[in-house]
């Protein structure tokens, strides 16, 4: 537990628009994956040549990245095209002297960044905000330390902490609980086929969450000519091998289209997402079918998602998003608006509380939502409007959004908390409400 459920409104809140009388038949382009658009620079960077990445979400995450990478030594400039860079990658042994890099809120900085910062030389500082610092890093300091890096845990387990980086990793055979995050495996694979030995790296823990996000990774290092053995769900064996340089087309993020797909449930009518995969190993694309569990028929024609609903909502039943727990607080929100139970199960590692801050904020709308174990269980309750913290969540900032398009008065503290991933939402959702049949 940690300290968020004190946030009390410092900044200008935002009056979250109802939903008008009239159906919605929307258009809503989601901006490229912050997941694939962090791994996508971090391989560019390590690459053995210039790189082009497309698409490229524009957000504070894939900022601090970019910042992160050029201070080890990557030239990352805009190319000639919105959300296009053109990377030349760093060179491995480079001293780059004294480097305080700034991860911000974003895990994929904190975990990512410093098994890459282990290949310079130099003294490393990873730090981030006030609400970083009490996300757990132990997995990763434990497992570079294990490879062979000299690591200064400054701070038990969390950030700050200090890399003594000499230019080499030796690699190895290393053993890591990611029970609290999968980014602890993808963190340590990203950069594995430039240690001196690769990595066999098992995971031994209760469980291991976001298995998706751990395939995506396995995934853009084949894309690079980086072959990952797994012989089992929890072991990988990466050999030391070059990461191809290669250009690159990013995937809208789905799982931020998921609070748009939801508006079509709750106001009624189509929303209609383009650039969906077919296929594709981001979390978000289990949301069409949970979808439908709660009342939205959905199909996928030429590349565009289409939702629908009646503005009746059905619980979910009985929701295990272990693999996708990104998405708990968008069909939290909506189990808050349905007319039958949801019992979420499975997202019980999040670091930022969710399961607590979901609980406490729907409750003081007048839901009623109990916190367990792993999980919420939401039963129908009619909901009145308030202020919906956010915990600089910017999930959270769209849950509440999501609710308030039913629920009167709802006011979202902190909106801009959103520009962590989708710069602009505010705006997004009133061009989506203003497109109607």
């Amino acid at each position: 537990m940690t300290d968020a459920l004190t946030s009390t409104p410092s900044v200008a809140l935002w009056p979250a628009p109802l939903a008008g009388s009239e159906p919605l038949d929307a258009f809503v382009p989601v901006p490229g994956s912050k997941s694939l658009t962090n791994r996508y620079l971090v391989l560019a960077a390590l690459a053995d040549g210039p790189s082009v990445v497309r698409g490229t979400l524009a957000s504070r995450d894939s900022d601090l990245m970019i910042a992160a990478l050029r201070q080890l030594g990557a030239i990352i400039e805009p190319g000639e095209h919105k959300g296009e860079y053109r990377v030349t990658p760093l060179t491995v042994g480079a001293d780059v002297g004294e480097v305080h890099i700034d991860c911000g809120l974003a895990g994929t900085v904190m975990r990512f960044i410093p098994a890459v910062a282990s290949l310079v030389v130099g003294r490393i500082v990873i730090d981030g905000d006030e609400g970083a610092r009490v996300r757990p890093m132990l997995p990763i300091i434990n497992g570079l330390r294990d490879l062979g890096v000299n690591v200064n845990d400054l701070s038990n387990g969390f950030l700050p902490f200090e890399i003594d980086a000499r230019g080499e990793v030796p690699g190895g055979d290393i053993t890591v609980d990611a029970s609290g995050s999968s980014q602890f495996v993808s963190g340590l694979l990203l950069a594995s086929s430039r240690f001196d030995q690769g990595v066999r790296l098992t995971h031994e823990g209760v469980s291991l969450p976001s298995l998706p996000h751990v395939d995506m990774t396995v995934k853009v290092l084949g894309e690079a000519s980086v072959d990952v053995e797994q012989p089992s769900r929890t072991q990988w064996y990466v050999a030391p091998a070059p990461i191809r340089a290669r250009d690159v087309d990013i995937e809208p993020d789905l799982s931020n289209a998921t609070p748009f797909m939801a508006a079509a449930l709750v106001a009624g009518g189509t929303v209609r997402i383009p650039a969906w995969p077919s296929q594709t190993t981001q979390p978000g694309a289990l949301a069409p079918r949970i979808f439908e569990r709660m009342g939205a028929t959905t199909s996928l024609e030429n590349g565009v998602l289409t939702i629908s609903g009646t503005g009746a909502i059905t619980g979910a039943g009985d929701l295990d998003l272990s693999a996708a727990g990104e998405l708990a607080p968008t069909f939290a929100a909506l189990a808050a608006l349905a007319a039958s139970p949801t019992t979420i199960t499975g997202i019980a590692h999040h670091e930022t509380d969710r399961l607590a801050a979901l609980s406490a904020e729907i409750n003081a709308l007048g839901g009623q939502v109990t916190e367990l174990e792993d999980g919420l269980q939401i039963e129908p309750a009619p909901l009145h409007g308030g202020v919906f913290h956010t915990y600089h969540d910017h999930r959270m900032a769209t849950a509440g959004a999501i609710i308030g398009l039913r629920t009167p008065d709802v006011l979202v503290e902190n909106i801009a908390t959103t520009g962590k991933t989708l710069p602009g939402f505010d705006a997004m959702w009133q061009a989506m409400l203003d497109q109607h049949a």
